[in-house]
């Protein structure tokens, strides 16, 4: 990594008054504009692999399944007898274990679900469907020519692609690709990302509280947030508001991650030294969203590595996350399949008061009742210094920028947190 700079596109925004923030959608499409993945690659055994992004397609060296099978347990047949309604028993094909004989007109087999379909038949009845009389069955019930046989191939082609690079790996895809006799895949290098919490009044846990002081928690959650990630976490700890220190601790962080982030140090009082560290080392986009909590949100680079200075508060700095970090890493990551958090239409329990210009993320918890209707209330205090609030939450009740009060009663639009916290 290096402290050269980067020329951006134009991105400036006034910064004096919130409706002159940068709206929350341009912020994100800012963003992407200048993420380019890693583009280190290694392999890695598939059960290393899981949360990983694939750097290369998995191809199918076969067909999967790679031979007919059943679907059933039951008894196979050539679907040329089923007007006969009656069939003489011949043998047993199992998983694993093929009937090799031949299966002539008027025969059947009994077989088991995945087994192969022995020579000339070519369909399946339920055995809940037969009566097996002496040495033979009888159907109970109608059946279709072909029914309940699996053909080779049916699931996986010779040749296919199955699995594109840029694809993260999820518990499915480790079987998926198991299912094709491969052992390793080849991976992108996890991602980098440095951070450290900024602030004279901070400590650490563990550490006596000093007259004015708070534990740092931003830390925690922030690592929290990472690690569901799967990224290669370097923290950094607390630095003080000392910009020499602070200095000195971005360079060592853009040398040494992909993406550096800081919580705390991002507003406009005195002692935030980070807006002119960031045009002193390299260049900053933007500086203010139009949105609560977290209006203070920084994002530039530093050097090659890119960066997010995240607000202060604990909420803010956990909705920034979700709304703009989490994204960015992925596509960072090598993820081309990154998608925007979902919105979910819910009934709103509650009276929310909003002004409009800004788009705001209030805590809520989302639920069904008996008659399997969604519906959402708030968590309680929403103010952004209640971590509580974001441990009581499943969910942010989204309100666009647009928005102005909301009626108890309204049906508005919510992001699902379960999976993500």
């Amino acid at each position: 990594m290096n402290n050269g700079k980067v020329d951006f596109i134009a991105a400036s925004c006034i910064d004096d008054y919130d409706p002159n923030s940068m709206p929350v959608e341009q912020a994100r499409r800012l963003i992407r504009q200048y993420l380019v993945p890693v583009d280190s690659v290694e392999k890695l055994p598939i059960l290393s692999a899981l949360g990983r992004v694939l750097a290369a397609d998995i191809i199918s060296p076969g067909n999967v399944p790679n031979y007919d099978n059943s679907a059933m347990d039951g008894y196979a047949f050539n679907g040329d007898d089923i007007d006969s309604g009656k069939l003489k028993l011949i043998g047993a094909a199992f998983a694993g274990k093929a009937f090799t004989g031949k299966v002539g007109r008027g025969e059947c087999v009994r077989i088991m679900t995945g087994a192969m379909m022995p020579d000339k038949t070519d369909t399946v009845i339920p055995q809940e469907q037969v009566q097996v009389e002496g040495e033979g069955i009888r159907f109970l019930s109608g059946a279709k020519p072909g029914q309940h046989r699996r053909f080779a191939g049916e699931d996986l082609k010779l040749g296919q692609v199955v699995l594109p690079s840029g694809h993260l790996m999820r518990p499915a895809d480790l079987g998926l690709v198991a299912s094709l006799g491969m052992s390793e895949v080849q991976v992108y290098r996890r991602l980098r990302v440095a951070f450290f919490s900024t602030g004279d009044e901070l400590s650490s846990v563990g550490q006596a509280l000093a007259t004015g002081q708070v534990y740092d928690s931003n830390r925690y959650t922030i690592y929290g947030m990472l690690m569901r990630l799967g990224v290669e976490v370097i923290d950094m700890g607390v630095v003080r508001d000392d910009p020499v220190l602070l200095e000195q601790a971005l360079i060592n962080a853009s040398k040494s991650a992909d993406v550096v982030m800081t919580s705390g140090g991002v507003s406009v009082g005195e002692a935030d030294f980070m807006k002119l560290l960031l045009e002193k080392l390299g260049q900053v986009v933007f500086w203010k969203i139009a949105m609560k909590p977290g209006r203070p949100l920084a994002y530039g680079k530093i050097g090659n590595a890119h960066y997010f200075g995240l607000p202060g508060n604990p909420v803010a700095v956990m909705v920034t996350f979700y709304q703009f970090v989490r994204e960015a890493l992925l596509l960072l990551m090598g993820n081309s399949q990154t998608m925007p958090l979902p919105l979910l239409s819910a009934i709103c329990l509650d009276e929310i008061r909003k002004m409009p210009g800004r788009t705001e993320f209030q805590r809520g918890v989302l639920s069904r009742d008996a008659d399997g209707v969604w519906k959402v209330r708030l968590t309680g205090n929403q103010g952004s210094s209640i971590l509580s609030s974001m441990s009581a939450a499943n969910c942010f009740v989204v309100l666009d920028q647009d928005c102005a009060n909301v009626a108890a009663g309204t049906v508005v639009q919510v992001q699902v947190l379960d999976g993500l916290v």
